[in-house]
């Protein structure tokens, strides 16, 4: 029996307001009970980073306040450390608008109606509310009562990469499923101030932000770019278990990421990719979505796997533009592979995350016209 191709037929994203790194470096190194040291590392770490902008939805690190302040007391520039439940509220609260309107834009690029949608399959990490997101997505974009659900929850920056599975899975069951799956993720409510520099480099990178992609086996309109879903496969690394962790503390979540993650990243990367490449030498697959995790992962990938900075370009240009969105991210960098202007041939392109564990899930997809 020969399965249905299954296709991502459009991927699109929602951000909060930007925040210029250079401000949020200010502030944190500003903090007080901050050692010398702490503040050095804090400078030397936000200026290493490859950010630009990264997106909040914390209005007071602008200097918007609802009432007494919550995250951050513009007034004295302090950043307060709220309870895990103040935190977790904020989530529910806040999560809502960006996933209904990276789905909304996701099926309008897509071609597709509300109706024509059978499953919804949300991810993330950075808080919990029931009913939740997918609850959230059926009833704001007006979804069938009857539409299928499954949420993605904790696992982290490779959160996207079961979803998709498990949008394939579906897909290949039901040729005429169209499955809408959508991450969002708000990293920045589980901000710390701490002079530990593990603490200091999670507070540097991560940020928040909501991606959507239609995946379906249905045919898309002749000449649409499509991703084909080729492969997809997971490994765990021999080392890593305590380099790289999510827990939830009695103030926020807490990030693990250790400065030994890149090094074990790139001792690994080859075995890793081994079960989706079988053989191909890794330079002759033309995109890369690398999960830029930092700065330091991406120089350890390019290194080990000889990739050009071409075909790293996607993975850099999100890290500067967005920072790291966990699960969300990997969609971003395949949104700007999916639409840049289409080879007369088909193409590969290999998709990359990392996350606790330490896990390494992969996607091997062919990009060209439908």
């Amino acid at each position: 029996m020969t399965l249905p191709r299954v296709a991502i037929r459009s991927i699109e994203t929602a951000v909060p307001r930007p925040m210029p790194q250079p401000v949020l470096r200010d502030l944190m190194a500003a903090q007080p009970g901050l050692s010398p040291l702490a503040r050095r590392l804090v400078r030397t770490v936000y200026d290493a980073s490859a950010i630009d902008t990264r997106h909040t939805v914390i209005d007071e690190l602008d200097g918007v306040t609802h009432g007494a302040p919550l995250f951050v007391d513009p007034g004295r520039a302090l950043v307060l450390a709220p309870p895990t439940g103040a935190r977790n509220a904020a989530y529910a609260r806040l999560s809502r608008d960006l996933l209904v309107e990276a789905g909304r834009r996701a099926l309008k690029a897509a071609g597709l109606e509300a109706s024509d949608v059978s499953h919804v399959v949300t991810v993330s990490c950075t808080g919990f509310f029931a009913p939740g997101p997918d609850y959230v997505l059926v009833r704001e974009l007006g979804l069938r009562p009857s539409t299928r659900r499954l949420h993605v929850g904790f696992m982290g920056c490779y959160g996207v990469f079961p979803a998709l599975r498990a949008a394939r899975s579906t897909c290949e069951a039901e040729p005429d499923a169209v499955v809408l799956v959508v991450s969002v993720e708000l990293c920045t409510l589980h901000l710390h101030v701490a002079d530990d520099p593990d603490t200091i480099v999670s507070s540097s990178v991560f940020a928040d932000g909501a991606a959507a992609a239609v995946v379906t086996a249905r045919p898309a309109p002749a000449g649409e770019p499509i991703l084909t879903i080729d492969a997809l496969e997971t490994v765990l690394t021999e080392q890593g278990e305590q380099d790289m962790a999510w827990t939830i503390g009695d103030h926020g979540f807490d990030m693990v990421l250790s400065s030994y993650v890149p090094r074990i990243i790139e001792g690994d990367i080859h075995a890793a990719l081994e079960p989706l490449l079988e053989g191909r030498p890794a330079a002759q697959i033309e995109h890369w979505a690398v999960h830029p995790g930092g700065r330091a992962i991406l120089d350890r990938v390019q290194g080990a796997l000889g990739l050009s900075d071409e075909q790293l370009a996607p993975s850099r240009e999100v890290l500067r533009g967005y920072g790291n969105m966990s699960s969300a991210t990997v969609l971003f960098i395949l949104r700007e592979i999916l639409y840049a202007p289409l080879p007369p041939t088909p193409a590969r392109v290999a998709a990359v995350a990392f996350g606790p564990g330490l896990t390494v899930e992969t996607a091997l997809l062919t990009r060209g016209a439908a």
